[in-house]
């Protein structure tokens, strides 16, 4: 894995190594870049098809899905059948990997991540979703959860058609037709986090003591720039905790310390495969 990797970045990732086998703690922040290499689209790519017409922006709100419900579940819908076989990437397995080899010397490795897909769980990891989860659905009125609502034939499994999307080569169709919540008959919505709206408390307070309490914070393909993660960040800094980005396309940020400036799915392996041979 090392030899696909320039000579300046093996140097990189042999420092960053050596750094982290004497920390205790970390801190990890996931974001688009890292789920954009297994080829699911980030919200600042242009939609395609139907949806070219729309910016992602002016769907993913709650003034949207007043205005026309139907349009923004139908959206949704879509992007769940574009990402419903998507599968994790070697940066989601070498983190579960570290997480659980972290996990037997007593060593927290937290993983937060601002990607609403599942890739993290797929691989093996303990994640923490500060946008929500684009497998589940809640009651846009009383905010009942829904774990349902997704399957080709039924309004009823959601999980259950994901986890059939996962192994099989035929992309399923996602009903568009609106639900109602069985419990106060409002329409059921994404359960996730829209433009304008709070992060979710409990998501939030992990973060942030997760950020408060440890040693290295690792930001993985996404910008260190972008409120409120990007105040994790500063939260760690502010604790001397050491920060290092890992993005092809780095972030003028004073708060990084170290920047492995590679797609997470090169780096993240070697780097891992790394600190394994130093604590063998």
């Amino acid at each position: 894995m090392l030899a696909e990797l320039s000579s300046e970045l093996i140097v990189e990732v042999q420092h960053t190594a050596n750094l982290l086998v004497s920390k205790q703690r970390i801190c990890i922040l996931t974001g688009a870049g890292i789920s954009a290499e297994s080829g699911i689209p980030t919200f600042r790519d242009k939609q395609t098809g139907l949806w070219s017409q729309y910016r992602a922006e002016d769907l993913a709100t709650c003034a949207a899905f007043a205005r026309d419900p139907q349009l923004v579940w139908s959206w949704y819908q879509w992007r769940r059948q574009l990402v419903s076989d998507k599968t994790p990437n070697p940066a989601h397995h070498a983190l579960a990997q570290w997480q659980q080899h972290a996990g037997l010397k007593n060593q927290p490795l937290t993983i937060i991540t601002q990607n609403v897909d599942d890739l993290h769980e797929q691989a093996g990891s303990t994640v923490t979703h500060l946008h929500g989860h684009l497998w589940r659905n809640r009651c846009s009125q009383c905010g009942m959860l829904h774990n349902g609502a997704n399957n080709k034939n039924s309004s009823n499994s959601i999980t259950s058609n994901r986890n059939s999307a996962n192994n099989s080569a035929t992309a399923h169709h996602y009903n568009e037709e609106l639900l109602n919540c069985t419990d106060c008959g409002g329409y059921i919505r994404p359960d996730i986090v829209w433009f304008g709206e709070s992060l979710p408390i409990e998501a939030w307070q992990t973060a942030e003591n997760a950020a408060a309490n440890c040693d290295v914070f690792i930001s993985i393909g996404t910008s260190s720039l972008v409120y409120p993660a990007a105040g994790l960040a500063q939260i760690a800094k502010q604790n001397d905790a050491k920060i290092i980005e890992i993005n092809p396309n780095p972030t003028p940020n004073t708060v990084v310390d170290v920047t492995l400036a590679a797609n997470a799915g090169m780096v993240l392996p070697a780097l891992v495969k790394q600190i394994s041979g130093l604590l063998s």
